[in-house]
Order: C-alpha cells, then structure tokens, then sequence
C-alpha cells in the first residue's frame, strides 16, 4: 500500500506515540508458551503473494487517547456503532466470530479479535468507508475497491481473476472490507457465517485476515511475530505503528475519532485516488528494538491540536487530499435503474449433475449505458437441494465495465423438483430478474443384484427365503429417489403369468406386480417376500424403472428331490412276496 503521512497531532502527542511502538508491541501481547511451526493443514500464503505490496492507500490516522463513555454494546445485525468500542456491531461480531474460528482451527496463534479490528480499521474503517454500510449478512451495500495495480503508484498485479470480484479483466484490485487482492482470497478465503465465501463479506474477511495473519506458524503473543504478521499486510512501519495502537485502543475500551475522514483508503469501482506528486516509497520497517524517533517541530511550536486532529485530514495538509493535492473530487458513479436477464430464463438439469446454464445479467442507467461496478446478489429460492459451489444459496458479485455480472454454475443436487434463482441488484428488490430451474431424475444406465448371482429358487405352496435388493446406477454412482416396479412373468419374460410366485398388496390379496417405491441414498431398494403357488417350472421377475431400465432375474420353482433311504422299508401288509428265483438245473 502507498504510504501517507498520520494526520497532524501535536509534537508531544506523535513522539509519544512513535516512541511506545515497541511497548505497544509488547504489552499488547501476552507471554505465550512454545508454539510450533506451521502444521501442514495451516495456511501458508506463498512467497510471490501481492497482498504485502503497495495496493491502496490506508488510513493511517492514530486513535484518540480518550476513554470511551458508557453506553451498552451493540448486537449482531445492528449496523450502529458499538457504544464500547465504535465498532459497528456487525463488523464487531465478525471480529469476535473471527477470534473464535481462530481458536479451533489455529490454537497456537491466539490471535485478539482486537488485531483483526485494527486490520479492518485502518483498511476500511469496518467496512463503512465511503459511506459504505454493512447488510444484516456482512455483505457491503458498494463494493469496496482498491486502485487498479497498475505497477505505477502501487504494486503491478495483472488481473487473477478474470475480474469476478473486482470487475477489472486487465490489473487486479484490492476487495472488500480487508482489501484482498483476488489472488490471495483465491488461497486464503475462507466462509465465516454460512454460504459462498466472498470478501465483500466482513464475516468471509474476517476470518480470511486471522488466517493470514498466522500462517506459517506464527504467535501473536510473540511481540515479532506479530510484527511480522502486521507486515505481511503491508510491509511499513507506519502501518504496523497505526494497527498496534488501534488493537490496543479496542483492547483499552478507547473511543476513536469522531468523523474519520474518508480520504486514503480504498476507492469505489471506476474511480481511482488521486496521483500523489511525488509517489511515498514505503519505509524499511524498523526493528522493535530501534523505534523512530519523534518528529521535530519546524519554526514555532504547533498548538496540540484537539481530539480528531484539528479538521485536518490524514496526510497532513490542512484539508488537502492524499499526496497533497489541490485534485477535484471524483464524480459519483453513474445509478443503476434497470437490470436485464441474458440468456435462457428456463433451465434444465438432472439430479447430480451441474447446470450448463449459468445466471447472467447486465445493469444500465436509465439512458441505457452499462454501469460498472453495480453489487448483484443472485440467490437460490425454493426447495431444491441446489447449490452454488462451495454449498451456498447465494452469491454476490460485482458488474464489469460493460454492466454484466454472472454467478458460477449451479450444482443441481439430488432432490426432484422446481425452484428459483433471482438475481437482484442488492438492497433493490424493485430490480430483480428471476430464472426458473428444474432438476429431474438422472437416467438409470444399470440395474443390478445387490447379493450377486446367486440361484433364486423355493418349493411350491413356500416363499423364496432370499430377500432381494436391487441398486440403481448412473454412470457408475448409486442414485437415489428412483421409483422400481416389480413385475412376475412367464419363463420368456414377454408374457404375464396368471399362475407362479407372486407379492401379496396391503390387504393379502396375491399380484404379480407391485411398485417397489424409490431407491434410497444408497441406490437401493428391498423387495417384498415373494411367495409361490402350487405351480412348478421357470418364471421371471422383472424390474423395470419408467424410462423403461429393466433387469430381468430367472426363479425357479421346483419340488425338493427325496432323500433315498439306507434302509428298504418293509413290504406292506398284503403286499405278495417276489417269487424266488427258479434255479437252473444241472445239465
């Protein structure tokens, strides 16, 4: 990030300041126990990660020393600041969430929920810059943008993303409340409150920072590792200075500036910051052991300025913009007052497979010009088992300079039926477009035993003691909710039987056909004990699915061979005796 000087204070104030940044470092963070190295499952970013280099401009303004009045804390949902700490209560809660989530999956790190605030604050003002506000999810009401990272004033990072979450296709752009550069939300993004995970979410970025902040093993009660973390973000010693004393300022309960200035920090789409005349290089971090020491004061001692810095805006200047300016305002970007459909409003897909049709729309202004940059939230409505990658039932995006955005191809899931996916430009329900979806039963390409092959025979006037289950299969995976008939035919298959085995329905009756019900998650269904009749010989059992799949097995019906006796049973009462065999005479 470009670096900007913090907002005129008073001499004694900014040396006060710069000179506890090695105790800030340190009381800030506890004695931690021996913490071992990154585990293989921690996320690690890689080494050419952008996220450290310059891509924004901060807000580095340094919070009051003033304690906080009392007042009670906000609730999750509420978008008013909390009256402990200044935080809007959603941003807050995501904060906490963060920490928590942290716990779990990185227990060595003990990363303060406090960290991640200062993050936030110094990256965004929680997500509210601009005149930004947080829906009831955590999702901004604009998008937050960084400049594009062109290689001039900030970083050069060509686009990663296809602009899918900056809508830029040519330089990548910082997103969201956290500034992610695309590249880095593609390996560290992670959901923090259920659905897709989204760094215009502060819930998603929240949890995203702890995980960056800690990778590779490090401890935030560690005053250098902490420092190192603070540096990952952006490698300055002014911004590790700005989020130290934020996080203790909430660790403290002080309150913060009253009207931050919305200057340097992260641009809405279409606009960028104002060129600076000469361009800040980032400072080399110094060492927790060597602070800097505090600036001197030119010509006549300045009088303390009062809490908030006295009207003037980060980066000194009295009221000039960042890099010192003089530069007009950037106009507001063009309004969104109709959103079109593109593409084929009906869909259709089969259970466990994925849509070919994916939700596409374009927004314009009421003269029909594409408007870049407009969030749309497409969301999946019904009863449907249906899916957006990643599990979720709604995606937000952002439009490109043409005016389009689209969200990913829906998985159709396992569950029959009909439902709706609309996609709204956000807190506009008037602008909305609906596409109507139907999922249908995947075609069977296999019926089959699930016991194998083994003879199916039985007595007359008995059962068949085998219970028979068949598994339906498509394209080799079990597939669920497919409705079997089960059919007793003549030996040739083609004909019925009016006698042989045969089911019993739910009043005893006998028939020869009955419908087996639907497979279940396994792709299985048991049939019903099938029973013979007097009747010897060959029959066939049909199963048969209504498109028309068929799996034929061969029954037998057979009377049990007798078993020969060892011993001639003795010759009945009345029976006559076999004469005995006449002897030949002698010759």
């Amino acid at each position: 990030m470009k670096i900007l000087p913090t907002r005129a204070a008073s001499v004694s104030r900014q040396g006060l300041c710069t000179a506890l940044l090695v105790a800030s470092l340190t009381a800030a963070v506890g004695v931690s126990p021996p913490h071992n190295t990154a585990d293989a499952d921690e996320p690690t970013p890689g080494s050419e990660t952008p996220q450290g280099k310059p891509h924004g401009t901060p807000n580095l303004t340094l919070p009051d020393l003033k304690p906080h009045g009392p007042g009670a804390p906000g609730t999750p949902g509420d978008n008013r600041p909390d009256a402990q700490t200044g935080i809007p209560a959603i941003a807050l809660d995501a904060y906490r969430k963060a920490e928590e989530a942290a716990k779990k999956e990185l227990p060595g790190c003990n990363i303060p929920w406090q960290l991640i605030a200062g993050i936030g604050k110094v990256e965004s003002d929680h997500g509210t810059i601009y005149g930004t506000h947080l829906t009831a999810d955590g999702t901004t009401d604009k998008p937050i943008l960084g400049p594009q990272l062109t290689g001039k004033e900030f970083a050069l990072v060509k686009d990663t993303d296809g602009g899918f979450w900056d809508g830029d296709t040519e330089y990548d752009r910082a997103v969201g409340p956290m500034q992610f550069i695309p590249s880095t939300w593609k390996q560290i993004g992670k959901d923090g409150n259920g659905g897709y995970k989204n760094p215009n979410n502060i819930y998603d970025a929240s949890v995203a920072t702890a995980r960056y902040l800690c990778a590779g093993g490090k401890d935030m009660n560690k005053p250098d590792d902490l420092r190192k973390a603070i540096l990952t973000y952006n490698n300055s010693s002014e911004y590790v200075k700005a989020v130290t004393e934020w996080m203790k300022a909430y660790q403290n309960g002080v309150a913060e500036l009253p009207d931050v200035p919305a200057t340097g920090s992260p641009t809405r789409p279409g606009s960028m910051p104002p060129p600076s005349t000469t361009p800040t290089v980032p400072t080399t971090p110094s060492r927790p052991s060597q602070p800097a020491q505090p600036s001197q004061p030119g010509g006549k001692p300045s009088t303390p300025s009062t809490p908030g810095g006295g009207g003037q805006k980060p980066g000194g200047g009295g009221g000039q913009k960042p890099g010192g300016g003089g530069d007009k305002p950037t106009p507001p970007a063009p309004t969104t007052a109709r959103i079109d459909r593109l593409g084929d409003g009906k869909w259709e897909a089969v259970t466990g497979d994925t849509f070919t049709q994916q939700a596409s729309v374009r927004t314009t202004t009421s003269a029909g010009k594409p408007t870049k940059g407009t969030r749309v939230r497409f969301e999946i409505i019904g009863e449907t088992g249906a899916r957006f990658p990643g599990k979720g039932t709604v995606f937000t995006t952002t439009t490109d300079k043409n005016g389009t955005a689209s969200a990913p191809a829906i998985l159709a899931g396992d569950q029959v039926g009909t439902f709706t996916v609309r996609a709204k430009v956000e807190n506009n329900d008037e602008l909305a477009v609906d596409y109507t979806a139907s999922v249908k039963q995947a075609p069977v390409d296999e019926l089959k035993r699930v016991d194998g092959d083994k003879a199916i025979v039985a007595a007359p006037n008995a059962s068949f003691a085998e219970t028979f289950q068949i598994e339906a299969l498509a394209k080799g995976k079990p597939l669920a909710g497919v409705a079997l008939t089960a059919t007793v035919a003549a030996a040739d298959w083609t004909k019925d039987t009016p006698v042989g085995p045969y089911f019993k329905d739910k009043t005893g009756a006998k028939v020869r056909t009955i419908a087996l019900g639907q497979t279940d998650d396994k792709g299985v269904v048991t049939l019903p004990k099938l029973f013979t009749d007097e009747k010897v010989g060959t029959y066939t059992l049909r199963i048969t699915t209504a498109d028309g799949q068929e799996l034929v097995l061969h029954v037998r019906v057979e009377t049990p061979q007798t078993t020969t006796p060892t011993t001639p049973p003795a010759t009945p009462p009345g029976t006559p005796s076999t004469p005995a065999a006449t002897p030949k005479s002698k010759k």
